[in-house]
Parts: structure tokens; C-alpha cells; sequence
């Protein structure tokens, strides 16, 4: 079932109308400026992984890497270090310590998104520019009709806060915006639910969830929520990546989008009458 060919709905019969919290994802499902990481993470850890001298090929290896990490997408980045460094051992490597994987993916990130990051600080580029189109304009019609606004994301906290502040998303979300932990044991997406049900008295099905990872899509779908899966292309900036769909489509989306132009036939539907 589709609205305006571009929401596909999923689940027909999902509970509509109840919403009273919504949480969103950040990288790809809010905000651009870091499009293009797997295309930093992947060849990094191949690159690891074929110091172990393997026998494995290059395209082995890659599409070993691009598994894990795009089912590890949405939980901290660390876990997806800690799965390297286990691909490491596991081919007789000496891994290094997962932080100090994370500390080389970062490096080699922050050399393709400084610019980006620096266009924003300057106002040489606009906010919609590197924001997922309609995120605004969503967001503002969802604080309009009085619902509570959280973000959490698997990129760390001090870079999420920052990143959110450049691209003026900061207002909407206000102290609810959550993010990776140097003690990583103390933040997942799942405590961020589970808090949000907790300390507001919610049911699940008053919970809406936007993502772009397999993890938030799972996690919202467990504690009884609405998940709706945001399969941005990042690249063009306009329609479905059809990779993105058919992994959150496994992970138990109810709905597809491909962003938020279309926000207001979308909301007229989840809130019906």
C-alpha cells in the first residue's frame, strides 16, 4: 500500500493516532553531514583484515565487513570496532584495542566531513543543505501538535550535540538529545526506550520511532512501537535506496519513506481525523 507513491505502508492496521513521544535517529535519518561513513569504515577494516594475510580476497572481505557493520548500524560505533577486532583474531591476527580502531575511523571521517562541518559554522552552506529534506519542516509541525521529541544516536555524544546545533536542530529536541559513551555500557537505543516509556508512563504503541539502522527499527518494534524506516539516499538526496529498504523492511518496519517532503500527507495518515 502506498500514499503519493512514496510512503509505502507496510502494516495497515497499526495503531494510529495514540502517539505522544517520537524518537528519531541522527546520521541519515536527520542529518547528512556524515553521508559516505561506510565508504571510510568498510575499506578501513578490509584494510585491517588483510594484514592478517588471509586468503580471502578483497571482495570477500568486503562484503564480509559491509555484513557486520550495516547490521551493527545504529548501535554505538565501538561495537562495530569490537566486531573488527574479533575479525582480526579470528583470522590469527593481533588486533588492536577497539577504541583505537574507532580513533582511526574517526580521523579518516572528520578528513571527508570537516568541510561540510565547517561550511555550516561559516554559513556558507545552508542547514537544509546537509539535513535530510523536510526534516525542518517536520519536526516543527510534530512540536506544533504538542508531542515530546527525543533523538539518540550510535555516534558519540559530544559530535551529535555539535552536529545537531549546526544544523539547528537543537530547539526540537532541547536536553532529550542522547549519544555514545566512552563507557559504552551505559548507552544503547533500548535503554533510550525504555527510558522514554518509564519515565513518561507510556505504552509502546504511543511510541513513534524514524530510523535508518537495523538496530533502532528492531528495538522499536520489541517495545511495542510504531517504527518508520527512513531509507534516505544520502548521495542524491531524493527518493528510495532500495538497499537501506529491504534491511529495514527484515528489521520489521511498518513504514518506508524515503524523507520527509511528503510529511504532511504522512501525518495525516498516522493521525487520522
Amino acid at each position: 500500500m502506498f500514499l503519493d507513491d512514496e510512503i509505502e505502508i507496510l502494516r495497515p492496521d497499526l495503531p494510529r493516532g495514540r502517539f505522544t513521544a517520537v524518537l528519531f535517529d541522527f546520521d541519515g535519518t536527520l542529518s547528512l553531514i556524515r553521508e559516505g561513513w561506510p565508504e571510510v569504515m568498510i575499506p578501513m577494516m578490509v584494510a585491517a583484515l588483510r594484514e592478517t594475510q588471509t586468503k580471502e580476497s578483497d571482495a570477500e572481505l568486503t562484503a564480509a565487513v559491509e555484513s557486520f557493520v550495516m547490521r551493527l548500524n545504529g548501535r554505538q560505533t565501538i561495537y562495530q570496532m569490537i566486531q573488527l577486532a574479533d575479525e582480526v583474531k579470528q583470522r590469527g591476527g593481533q588486533p588492536l584495542e577497539p577504541l583505537a580502531y574507532k580513533e582511526r575511523y574517526h580521523q579518516l571521517l572528520m578528513q571527508r566531513i570537516q568541510g561540510r562541518l565547517d561550511q555550516l559554522a561559516s554559513g556558507t552552506a545552508t542547514t537544509e543543505h546537509w539535513a535530510v529534506p523536510g526534516s525542518h519542516a517536520f519536526l516543527t509541525e510534530l512540536q506544533r501538535r504538542g508531542l515530546k521529541l527525543y533523538l539518540a544516536s550510535g555516534t558519540d555524544l559530544k559530535f551529535v550535540r555539535h552536529e545537531a546545533e549546526l544544523l539547528g536542530l537543537t530547539p526540537y529536541f532541547g536536553q532529550h538529545i542522547y549519544g555514545a559513551q566512552d563507557d559504552y555500557q551505559k548507552f544503547s537505543k533500548k535503554m533510550v526506550i525504555g527510558r522514554i516509556l518509564e519515565e513518561e508512563g507510556l505504552h509502546g504503541e504511543q511510541l513513534l520511532a524514524f530510523g535508518d539502522g537495523f538496530v533502532e527499527i528492531e528495538e522499536v518494534k520489541r517495545a511495542g512501537g510504531v517504527a518508520v524506516a527512513v531509507a534516505s539516499d544520502e548521495v542524491n538526496r531524493r527518493g528510495i535506496n532500495q538497499w537501506k529498504r529491504q534491511r529495514l523492511v527484515e528489521a520489521g518496519a511498518d513504514i518506508v519513506i524515503p524523507e520527509y517532503r511528503k510529511h504532511k500527507q504522512l501525518l495525516e495518515f498516522l493521525f487520522p481525523g
